[in-house]
């Protein structure tokens, strides 16, 4: 659930991909008690969609990382390859040495994709306990959803400070 507390961060995350180009985008939305108090975008070549959401992520750990305001923070994501990844496969991967361990004691360990990229996430989320990341849907009206989106799929930096309610969807509140 979207919490309004003044105490907490609402980061909402987002990647784009074109694969003509084999170019994309990754974007980041921060907010406090409904405003946007911060936002961020970049562009970069990569090899998937995934690439640029896990990048999305990363930029979002770095500011808060990096910034002075040490909040607990909900990073919301689209992306249930992050999700997953964070939630689930990432302590497994560690656990194998960043490998795709195969039962079949004769087949060789597989890479995974992303790696240097799951490692510094690895790293950011176990140095900063306060955040949690969920998922939530994509393109169904969650306004910072959208906005990180429209920021990916545009790549441009936008600043400041101005009124962004988010408005709390069946999905974000059924956890």
């Amino acid at each position: 659930m979207v919490s309004s507390n003044a105490d907490t961060f609402q980061v909402f995350t987002d990647g784009s991909f074109d694969v003509k180009s084999g170019s994309g985008r990754w974007a980041f939305v921060v907010l406090e008690d409904g405003l946007r108090i911060h936002d961020a975008c970049g562009h970069n070549v990569g090899h998937s969609n995934n690439t640029f959401e896990i990048i999305a992520v990363l930029q979002a750990l770095r500011w808060l990382e990096s910034s002075p305001m040490k909040r607990v923070t909900t990073l919301w994501t689209d992306s249930s390859h992050v999700v997953e990844g964070v939630s689930h496969w990432r302590h497994i991967w560690r656990t194998n040495g960043w490998k795709r361990i195969n039962p079949n004691t004769r087949a060789r360990p597989r890479k995974i994709p992303d790696t240097c990229l799951w490692q510094e996430m690895d790293a950011l989320l176990e140095g900063n306990p306060n955040v949690i990341v969920k998922w939530c849907k994509g393109h169904s009206g969650i306004e910072g959803n959208e906005h990180a989106d429209a920021l990916a799929r545009r790549g441009a930096f936008i600043g400041g400070t101005e009124q962004l309610h988010i408005r709390a969807t069946r999905s974000m509140l059924d956890d």
